[in-house]
């Protein structure tokens, strides 16, 4: 199955305000009431809030489908820096169909920038200590792709898209797996998928053991930073040294701003947080209307 695409996603956003999927723009009752038919004008989109643009892609083709002839001027792209009165974008077209579409442009510009803000933070906050940050599958259903898109913009990385493209060991795999033993269950699936095995362990002797059992990468969740993290690494390292292999690890559970540097400096690769996209704001956006004809 196709990850959704920018256009499929803005479809079904469009079809769900005007309450069918042949999106006619007069179905927009109070629209087609207040302004003329043929009616042409020209609005700008702009950022009221500091932050991280993402999704001006979906922004465009929200116009872009409903007046396929409408000029749009793109000043800034994904990733940028946005300060309160920069111009994102100015579109010229048909009114009826500027203002239909600008919710649903709003809508993904503002979450997707949300996304790519709330990262940015997590970023700069680990800054020099090497250690990366990623997103998680806590997404908004349908729209995994965009919001690992926009974390991509501003600045952090993907893990797995989805349960097809990366085996990762949980503690109800485990769980379910009785009676083999936790060592067992992780070089069962490791000779079973070679591109490597990331394995979530909850104690050190499980994190050793996941080490042994041929893990990529060992997911130390729910550890608190500082010593107890910073022992579980250590742990995993020398495991790492004495089967003559490297090994990554990665921290997540509990990790918000005002943790994450300690998590980062316990000496982790990676820092997988869920709050990156299931807790972002939106960013605030405004689109105005400058003429019209």
């Amino acid at each position: 199955m196709s990850v959704a695409s920018p256009r499929s996603c803005v479809h079904r956003a469009l079809a769900e305000d005007l309450g069918d999927d042949d999106l006619d723009p007069a179905r927009d009752v109070t629209t087609s009431l207040a302004v003329a038919a043929g009616r042409r004008g020209r609005a700008r989109l702009f950022a009221k809030a500091a932050g991280v643009l993402a999704g001006i892609e979906c922004a465009v083709e929200a116009f872009r489908t409903l007046d396929q002839g409408c000029v749009v001027e793109v000043f800034r792209r994904d990733g940028a820096d946005l300060r309160p009165g920069d111009v994102v974008m100015t579109v010229a077209g048909d009114m009826r169909a500027l203002l239909v579409a600008e919710r649903t442009a709003l809508n993904f510009v503002q979450r997707l920038s949300g996304v790519a803000t709330q990262t940015r933070r997590f970023v700069d906050a680990v800054a020099g200590t090497g250690a990366r940050i990623l997103d998680t599958r806590k997404t908004t259903p349908g729209l995994r792709a965009l919001e690992k898109a926009a974390v991509v913009a501003g600045g952090g990385h993907n893990h797995r898209i989805g349960l097809y493209d990366q085996v990762l060991l949980k503690e109800n795999h485990f769980g379910f797996a009785a009676p083999r033993s936790y060592e067992e269950v992780v070089r069962d699936c490791v000779a079973g998928r070679r591109d490597g095995v990331i394995a979530e362990a909850r104690t050190i002797a499980e994190a050793t053991a996941a080490v042994r059992g041929g893990a990529r990468v060992v997911l130390l969740d729910n550890f608190d930073p500082g010593e107890p993290l910073r022992a579980a690494v250590a742990a995993v390292h020398q495991a790492a040294k004495e089967i003559g292999r490297p090994i990554e690890t990665e921290a997540s559970g509990g990790v918000t701003l005002s943790t994450v540097r300690a998590f980062a400096e316990s000496g982790v690769d990676r820092i997988s947080i869920g709050g990156l996209t299931h807790s972002a704001p939106a960013l605030d956006l405004s689109l105005l209307v400058e003429g019209v004809q």
